[in-house]
């Protein structure tokens, strides 16, 4: 069986993958992974996200402003959003959201920056990528202000409890898990992958960040990597690598619509 991964949400400009990107997308090839998001958080990463597009394995691209951002993002910034989400290959708006354990920006500048955005994309018409950490209440809020109920709408990076997962799909959202299920101390996520429905099912590598076991010693993660954390959400969830590869490949390409 012909196997077929698909790396949700990473972070190709990166400078630690961009400068190898030739190499690190090959390796990924050689590893099943067809597919990639590639995530660009500010304004300055949108033409170097796009000039990524296409190949193998064929690159999309989502564009938006990081929570960490908000406070860099100037007037001039907002027209250079909307045009990036009218280009082809970019198939998500964000990653957006708040983070309230970092704090780089104010949250009240958060806030605005991430209400904005769900302003823009509730016309865009594009399915919404959701930084979440330690915010979870005020984010929920924000969505449901701007009528994201019900509509394509992922947490990425996953980190928090089954009862929070259960809040997410209760309003019709997703979540998606990368390497941290992987981790000796994630018992929290890690159920929630247990209890993720398996049409909604989706996996991540945050690269270049979180290193899965057993590569979590690996400085720079790499789309590659998806595949180890495949393989122990398959074990977990008492499947094959390969049922649990298509069915979280099918979901990721419907919800993103490639």
């Amino acid at each position: 069986m012909s196997i077929e991964l698909f790396d949700t949400h990473c972070h190709l400009t990166s400078p630690e993958l961009l400068a190898r990107r030739e190499e690190v997308l090959a390796r990924a090839a050689a590893a099943g992974v067809t597919r990639c998001l590639t995530v660009a958080c500010r304004a300055e990463e949108f033409e170097a996200a796009l000039a990524l597009g296409g190949g193998s394995p064929e690159v999309y691209v989502s564009a938006g402003f990081h929570p960490h951002e908000a406070a860099r993002v100037s007037p001039s910034d907002w027209p250079l959003l909307e045009a990036a989400w009218r280009r082809e290959r970019v198939v998500a708006a964000g990653e957006m959201g708040l983070d309230y354990h970092y704090d780089f920006s104010p949250r009240q500048k958060q806030k605005e920056v991430f209400d904005r955005q769900l302003a823009l994309a509730a016309d865009a018409g594009l399915p919404v990528v959701i930084h979440c950490r330690q915010a979870q209440p005020d984010v929920i809020d924000i969505l449901l202000h701007r009528g994201f109920q019900g509509r394509a709408v992922v947490f990425h990076c996953f980190s928090g409890t089954p009862e929070e997962a259960a809040e997410l799909r209760s309003f019709g959202w997703r979540v998606s898990f990368t390497g941290l299920i992987t981790f000796k101390n994630a018992g929290p996520p890690r159920q929630a992958c247990l209890q993720t429905p398996p049409d909604q099912i989706m996996f991540e590598t945050d690269a270049p960040y979180l290193s899965p076991e057993p590569v979590r010693k690996m400085r720079i993660n790499e789309p590659a990597n998806v595949a180890h954390t495949l393989r122990f959400a398959a074990d977990l969830l008492g499947t094959s690598f390969e049922e649990l590869a298509g069915r979280a490949t099918r979901n990721a390409r419907a919800f993103f619509r490639v």
